[in-house]
C-alpha cells in the first residue's frame, strides 16, 4: 500500500476543513455500512469486547458511530493524512469516544496477526493507488479466524469524463474491488447501488475470513 502521504496530505490539508460538511452528498452508503458490521458484531455475541479498526478513518465520523452502536469494544482508527486524524482527534476528545488513533500508513506491522475481529474500510481502498490489493492482503492477515472486513466504496461509471475527474482527486473507478474481495473472504453480503441517476455505482460488501 502506499507509504507516501505526501499527494493525499497536500489534497487533504484543505478539504479536512470541509470534509464532513461536503461528504454526505456523494459518499452514500457509509451509515448502512457501519450498521451491518455493527449487527454482524453482536450476533457474533462480541458487542462488549470486539476488536475493531478502521483503516483510512479520516475525520473519526465512523469512530464515533462505532462507538456508539458497539460499546465496551476495542475501537481503532488509522490514517496517514495528518491532517485528517487531527480533525478525528477533536472529534474523539469532544464526545469522549474510547477510539485510539495512529498516524501511520497502513501495513504488516499495524497491528497483529489474527488481533482483530473487525476491519472496516469506507471510501478508502479506492484511494490506495497503489496499493488496495496489499491492503486487503494485510486485512485478512490481521483478522481473526471468522473476523469480519466490512466495505463501502465507489464501485464504476459509464462516464469516462467522471472517470478522469475522480482520478484527478485520488480516486480510481474501475470496477476492480469487488472481485478481490469476493476472492480472499467469503461474502455474507453484497450491495451494488447507482448514484445520481447512474453516474456512477457504488457498493457495500461485508465478509467474513
Amino acid at each position: 500500500m502506499t507509504t507516501d502521504a505526501s499527494p493525499l496530505t497536500g489534497y487533504y490539508r484543505f478539504h479536512a476543513r470541509i470534509y464532513d460538511a461536503t461528504r454526505w452528498s456523494f459518499l452514500f452508503g457509509r451509515d448502512r455500512l457501519i450498521n451491518l458490521a455493527a449487527a454482524t458484531v453482536v450476533r457474533d455475541g462480541l458487542e462488549r469486547s470486539a476488536r475493531a479498526a478502521e483503516i483510512g478513518c479520516g475525520t473519526g465520523r465512523n469512530l464515533l458511530a462505532l462507538s456508539r452502536a458497539l460499546p465496551g469494544a476495542s475501537i481503532m482508527g488509522v490514517d496517514l493524512c495528518r491532517p485528517m486524524l487531527e480533525r478525528a482527534r477533536r472529534a474523539v476528545a469532544r464526545t469522549a469516544c474510547p477510539a485510539q488513533l495512529q498516524c501511520a500508513a497502513y501495513g504488516p506491522d499495524t497491528f497483529a496477526s489474527g488481533s482483530l475481529d473487525l476491519v472496516v474500510f469506507s471510501y478508502a481502498l479506492t484511494m490506495f493507488n497503489p496499493g488496495w490489493e496489499a491492503a486487503l492482503d494485510t486485512a485478512r492477515e490481521h483478522l481473526a479466524p471468522g473476523g469480519r472486513i466490512a466495505v463501502v466504496d465507489f464501485h464504476d461509471t459509464p462516464a469516462g469524463w467522471f472517470r478522469a475527474w475522480m482520478g484527478v482527486n485520488h480516486v480510481r473507478l474501475a470496477g476492480h474491488l469487488m472481485p478481490e474481495l469476493q476472492s480472499r473472504f467469503t461474502p455474507c453480503r453484497q450491495e451494488l447501488r447507482p448514484a445520481y441517476a447512474g453516474l456512477w455505482r457504488y457498493f457495500l460488501f461485508l465478509g467474513q475470513k
